[in-house]
């Protein structure tokens, strides 16, 4: 039931005035109370006295912003689901057991060198035996150990028997496909064979759903230490060539990108936007 009253003009500014007073007491009120948690849940988290977070607690309201909230500029606060997510799932470590996108550093570093010595040990054989995991997940021809985080000069390629069954004879004629083992070169060093180029549609799975026309040199031959710790040379050409370049320049921080004709670059998905 809502009830009426009339009054006097002077009342209805008194009465105004009180209730926009009670009104911001009820506004700084909870404001302080929304202060107070945050700080008590940054102690939880960082272990730190609450007499010394609250000596150190911001003075500034808190604003609206996208997504997350904070108290001052420079100050982050995670969300409750992301808070338990962290606690119960932490996250992954290099060599991880997905590719990296560009835009993360590794992929625009110089691959260090792996010590000859280490090439037998658990930690690089660890990294090779994630590589050719990736590299079967994602159905890549080749792969190199800055794509799955780790900066080192290893890169791996494989052409499956399947995959060359499920590609047209003439494509296999124009592009020089031909089936090729596992194969894995630790600091390789790669020597023109033939100066002539070829361009040919790429792609590359740290730039996920793109592709460009790229030169490559038709015949090249690398030379480095295989999983076992021996010397191995292997001549490349034709396709087999393209891969072992495109893997190589990713040792350099190079992407296809850096020697694509740009006017051939595309989403490779784009008649689905239509």
């Amino acid at each position: 039931m809502v009830r009426l009253c009339f009054c006097s003009t002077k009342e209805l500014v008194l009465i105004k005035a009180s209730s926009q007073l009670h009104q911001t007491m009820n506004i700084k009120s909870s404001l302080s109370l929304f202060q107070l948690s945050l700080v008590g849940f940054r102690c939880c988290s960082s272990n730190v006295p609450l007499s010394q977070a609250l000596s150190l607690a911001p003075t500034r309201l808190p604003h609206a912003s996208h997504g997350r909230r904070s108290v001052s500029s420079n100050v982050k606060v995670r969300s409750y689901l992301q808070y338990i997510k962290r606690k119960i799932k932490p996250p992954s470590s290099p060599p991880y057991n997905h590719v990296c996108q560009v835009g993360d550093p590794v992929l625009r570093s110089h691959a260090a060198a792996v010590d000859a010595t280490a090439v037998t040990g658990p930690e690089i054989q660890r990294v090779i035996s994630t590589m050719v995991k990736v590299m079967r997940k994602f159905e890549c021809v080749g792969l190199s150990a800055p794509q799955i985080g780790i900066p080192l000069r290893i890169v791996a390629l494989e052409y499956p028997q399947k995959m060359f069954d499920e590609t047209s004879p003439t494509s296999r004629e124009i592009r020089g496909l031909s089936v090729e083992p596992l194969r894995i070169f630790i600091n390789p060093q790669l020597r023109v064979l033939d100066g002539h180029t070829m361009s040919f549609q790429e792609a590359c799975v740290s730039i996920s759903g793109f592709s460009a026309t790229v030169p490559r040199y038709l015949s090249v031959e690398v030379s480095g230490l295989n999983e076992k710790g021996e010397e191995v040379t292997w001549h490349a050409s034709g396709w087999s060539a393209r891969i072992l370049q495109h893997e190589m320049d990713h040792l350099d921080g190079v992407l296809y990108i850096d020697r694509m004709d740009s006017k051939t670059f595309i989403n490779i998905n784009w008649q689905d936007h239509d």
